[in-house]
C-alpha cells in the first residue's frame, strides 16, 4: 500500500493533475506555488527506508508492507502472503531490496523486461 503518485519509479518531471501542473523534486508532487499535491516514494523504496534508517529488520519490514495491510483491509485470507490458494502476485527483490522481477498470476518477469 503505497500513497504515490503517477511519476512514481520516472524522472523529476511534469505531469497534470486535474487542473494542476505537478512537478516532482526531491520526491514529492508540489505545484507551481509549492504545494504538496502527493508523493513520489515507492513501496520498495519505502522498505528500504525502513531497514536502513529505522533498523527494522528485513522480514519484518516485508510484513509490514505485505501482510499487516491485508490484515488491516480486512483480505488477508487471500492477499499478503504468499501460501497455497493465494494469487501469485509477487516482487522478488535483491538483497538491497530492489525489485528485480515480479510474478503476476503465476508468470514471471523480469524488471527491464515489463
Amino acid at each position: 500500500v503505497t500513497d504515490a503518485m503517477s511519476p512514481v519509479g520516472g524522472t523529476q518531471g511534469g505531469y497534470k493533475l486535474g487542473p494542476y501542473d505537478v512537478t516532482v523534486r526531491d520526491g514529492k508532487c508540489v505545484t507551481a506555488d509549492g504545494t504538496l499535491a502527493g508523493s513520489a516514494l515507492d513501496l520498495a523504496t519505502a522498505v528500504r527506508n525502513l531497514i536502513r534508517r529505522l533498523g527494522i529488520p528485513k522480514d519484518e519490514a516485508l510484513r509490514m508492507a505485505t501482510l499487516y495491510p491485508a490484515e488491516f483491509l480486512g483480505v488477508s485470507d487471500r492477499r499478503g502472503r504468499i501460501a497455497v490458494g493465494y494469487p501469485a502476485h509477487l516482487a522478488i527483490f535483491d538483497n538491497d531490496v530492489n525489485v528485480s522481477a515480479v510474478v503476476y498470476d503465476g508468470e514471471y518477469q523480469l524488471v527491464g523486461a515489463i
